[in-house]
């Protein structure tokens, strides 16, 4: 019997799906970076909610290798780009951060145009994270605005 390739499955489809893993695990090492160089007096929660983030990027880059290999494909061992920028106040981490999550939304909006009406499992799955970044970037956006400021932040 020979070994599937993928060839079943659409190429571009785990391509994209390979992007998104890497984006997933730039995430992992870019989230667990910033949280060992946050200092100051509100040090100890913000170590906390970055740590939660990189395990959430970990969470999510499992879940696109998990569909990877179901449709037949080979999960990539590439991460995607990794920013350091030196900058290390809060307002620059979540700035960084704001921009990779605006990268790895438009990569599962990517996706979704790619499956859309084609596989309710990968569509499911492209809405559920689609889902997921944007409520992290209002997450970020409102942290990166000024007490009392209710107006989005757009930096």
């Amino acid at each position: 019997m020979a070994k599937n390739k993928g060839s079943d499955s659409n190429p571009k489809v785990l391509k994209l799906l390979n992007r998104i893993l890497e984006l997933e695990l730039a995430g992992v090492v870019r989230y667990t970076h910033y949280s060992l160089m946050v200092f100051g007096y509100n040090r100890i929660p913000i170590i906390g909610w970055l740590r939660e983030q990189a395990n959430e990027s970990l969470l999510h880059a499992g879940k696109a290798g998990e569909l990877i290999t179901h449709l037949g494909g080979h999960p990539s061992l590439s991460i995607g780009p990794l920013l350091e920028t030196h900058n290390h106040d809060i307002g620059d981490i979540l700035r960084e951060s704001l921009e990779h999550e605006s990268i790895a939304l438009q990569a599962y909006r990517d996706l979704l145009a790619e499956v859309e009406d084609k596989s309710v499992m990968l569509e499911e799955y492209a809405r559920e994270m689609i889902y997921a970044e944007e409520l992290h970037q209002g997450e970020v956006n409102k942290m990166l605005r000024k007490p009392g400021d209710v107006e989005v932040f757009k930096g």
